[in-house]
């Protein structure tokens, strides 16, 4: 049944659990994800490390769509994909992305913009080996964001691969259309909900090879 447009319009909730001052905020945007990225974790978020990843076309076209981070360090967030996909496609046209990690439960968002890179072979193939067989045997049958005639199509391909890889003693090796991407930050902001939708919003910016620090409206 479809709710009414009054009812949707009705629905809100007033946040209070948190507040977010810079005083609160490590010098390096990196530091503080990791810190609340920690306490997701710890707070049994049931999708923590789920992040909307937007990107956008050669016409200016954007997509987004929810991905997993696979890694967070020094040089910023890292998640593997197809690089045939439309995903892929986009980022080698524009090489700049955005991210969104959404607590709801903890009232909080990071927002992420940045440049996009491949990181090194050898670190996706590290990566890929670690992940179970089946979705190893799915990266080669699985010719993501195109066109597939059924649900029995797919299974074939699976089949097929299973058969190719499956019996190999390291299991497949990673296909050439796929591997890890990193997003290098420019903009990183942290959003604490507050209550009247008076909001705390902290925004990191990289400047002259640092970070400036700065509070921005609701």
């Amino acid at each position: 049944m479809n709710m009414p447009a009054t009812a949707l319009a009705d629905l809100r909730k007033d946040y209070k659990l948190a507040s977010l001052g810079k005083r609160d905020l490590a010098a390096d945007p990196i530091v503080q994800f990791n810190k609340w990225m920690d306490e997701a974790i710890k707070a049994e978020l049931p999708e923590p490390t789920a992040m909307n990843l937007a990107t956008v076309s050669a016409q200016g076209r954007p997509s987004a769509r929810i991905v997993l981070l696979k890694g967070c360090d020094e040089r910023g967030f890292v998640f593997y994909s197809n690089y045939e996909s439309r995903k892929g496609r986009e980022l080698g046209e524009s090489q700049w992305a955005a991210l969104t990690f959404h607590w709801v439960e903890l009232e909080r968002q990071v927002r992420i913009e940045g440049h996009v890179e491949k990181v090194p072979a050898a670190e996706s193939d590290a990566y890929f080996k670690s992940r179970p067989l089946a979705s190893r045997i799915g990266a080669h049958a699985s010719p993501q964001s195109e066109p597939i005639g059924s649900r029995e199509a797919l299974m074939a391909r699976v089949a097929a691969a299973t058969a190719r890889y499956g019996i190999l003693p390291d299991g497949p090796p990673r296909p050439a259309h796929w591997g890890g991407y990193l997003i290098v930050p420019e903009r990183v902001e942290f959003w604490q909900g507050r209550r009247s939708r008076l909001h705390d919003r902290l925004v990191y910016m990289r400047q002259f090879g640092g970070w400036h620090i700065e509070r921005l409206a609701p």
